[in-house]
C-alpha cells in the first residue's frame, strides 16, 4: 500500500545508494495525493532539511512547465496553430527552418541540433534567435525525433513574439498563476532555499537558485529549454492538473490531443511537448502503462502520468550535485516507477 511510510523508505535508499543527495517526491491519483516524501538537506547536505516549499531546478522539465502549457492555451484559444512555420514569426529564416512547423518543434522532429553552447558563440543573449537559425540542422525537418534544447529555445522566442512579452511573464500569467504555483518560476526569489547543483569548476562552488543549464543561464535564466524552479507543493498542483484530464486549465480533448503520440514506430514517442512510455530506454519503466506521459529534468526531476487512472509520481531531486557524472537515480526512478504502479494497482 503505497504511504508517506512506503515512499520515504524508497527516497532513503536512493538517497544512501547516492542516487541523489536530497529529493522530494510525491505519488498520487488524480486530485489525491497518496503520499509524499523528502530526503536529504538543502541546498548542500548539513543544510537544513528538505520540505514542500524547498525549490529545485526543474532543467528541461521547464520545457513543459513553460512553454508547452503557453502553447497549449493558445491552441485552445485560437491565438496559434500547429500548421503555424518559423518563417511566420522569423521572415528572414534561412530556407532550411522557414518551413519548420510548430508541430515539429513541439514534437522535436524539427531536426535541430540536440544542444550546442550559446555563450561559446555568442557575446549577447539578443543575438540568441539569430544564431540558433543559421546554425546547421542535425537532420531534415519531418524525418526522425532529435530530442533538442534548441528547438524549444526558439519556440520559446516564437512565443514570446507572438504575445509581446518575455517567457517568464507568459508563464506566470498563463500557467503559474492560474495553478496557484506561487512559488515556482524563473529567476526566483533568492531569499528561498534552494537544493544546490553542480558545483562550478571555475568557482569551486555549487550553483544555488541559479540554473544550472548553461543555455539558460547565458539568457539570465530565462529559456524555452531550462529555467524553472519548482517545489514540491506547486508540483504536486500541476500534476495533478494533468491527471485529473487538464482540470478547470485545459480543456480535456486539449490535453488529450497533446498525449496523442505524433511519432508512431520511432525510437522516441513524442506528443505536444510531451515524452510518452513505450519505448525500451524511456525513462517511465515497462512495468508502466504505454499510456503513460511525462517529461524530464537533467538535474533529476521527472513526472510521470498514466492518463486513464490519474495515477502519477513526481520525483524532484538534485543529482548532479556536486557533479552531473552521477547516473545512479536513472535505474532508482524506473524502480520507483515501477513500484510505485505495482503498489497502485494492488490497492
Amino acid at each position: 500500500m503505497i504511504s508517506d511510510k512506503w515512499l520515504s523508505e524508497r527516497l532513503q535508499q536512493g538517497l544512501s545508494g547516492g542516487c541523489f543527495p536530497s529529493a522530494a517526491a510525491a505519488v498520487g491519483a488524480g486530485g489525491t495525493v497518496l503520499a509524499s516524501a523528502f530526503a536529504g538537506e538543502a541546498p548542500v547536505p548539513g543544510g537544513s532539511p528538505v520540505d514542500a516549499h524547498t525549490r529545485y531546478d526543474m532543467a528541461s522539465l521547464s520545457k513543459v512547465l513553460g512553454p508547452t502549457m503557453i502553447a497549449l492555451r493558445a491552441l485552445e484559444e485560437g491565438t496559434l496553430s500547429l500548421e503555424e512555420s518559423v518563417g511566420d514569426f522569423f521572415p528572414d529564416a534561412p530556407a532550411d527552418k522557414a518551413g519548420i512547423t510548430v508541430l515539429q518543434l513541439m514534437t522535436h522532429t524539427g531536426g535541430f541540433n540536440p544542444s550546442f553552447r550559446l555563450d561559446r558563440l555568442l557575446s549577447d543573449p539578443s543575438e540568441v534567435t539569430e544564431c540558433i537559425l543559421r546554425y546547421p540542422l542535425e537532420e531534415k525537418p519531418g524525418v526522425r525525433p532529435i530530442y533538442s534544447c534548441m528547438g524549444y529555445i526558439l519556440f520559446a522566442k516564437m512565443l514570446e513574439k507572438r504575445f509581446g512579452a518575455p517567457l517568464n511573464r507568459l508563464a506566470r500569467e498563463r500557467v503559474f498563476d492560474p495553478l496557484g504555483m506561487a512559488e515556482t518560476g524563473y529567476c526566483p526569489d533568492p531569499s528561498a532555499v534552494f537544493a544546490a547543483t553542480e558545483v562550478d569548476p571555475e568557482s569551486g562552488r555549487p550553483w544555488i537558485g541559479v540554473v544550472h543549464d548553461e543555455n539558460a543561464r547565458f539568457q539570465n535564466g530565462i529559456s524555452g529549454n531550462a529555467g524553472v524552479f519548482m517545489p514540491l507543493c506547486d508540483g504536486i498542483r500541476f500534476a495533478e492538473m494533468l491527471a485529473c484530464r487538464g482540470g478547470s486549465y485545459l480543456k480535456p480533448e486539449t490535453l488529450a490531443d497533446a498525449i496523442r503520440n505524433r511519432t508512431p514506430g520511432q525510437e522516441q514517442h513524442r506528443g505536444l511537448g510531451f515524452h510518452l512510455a513505450g519505448t525500451p530506454d524511456c525513462f517511465f519503466s515497462d512495468a508502466v502503462p504505454s499510456a503513460c506521459f511525462g517529461h524530464t529534468g537533467f538535474t533529476g526531476t521527472s513526472l510521470l502520468v498514466e492518463p486513464e487512472s490519474g495515477f502519477w509520481v513526481l520525483l524532484l531531486s538534485n543529482r548532479v550535485y556536486p557533479t552531473r557524472e552521477s547516473t545512479a537515480l536513472f535505474p532508482f526512478r524506473r524502480h520507483l516507477h515501477a513500484d510505485a504502479w505495482h503498489a497502485f494497482q494492488a490497492g
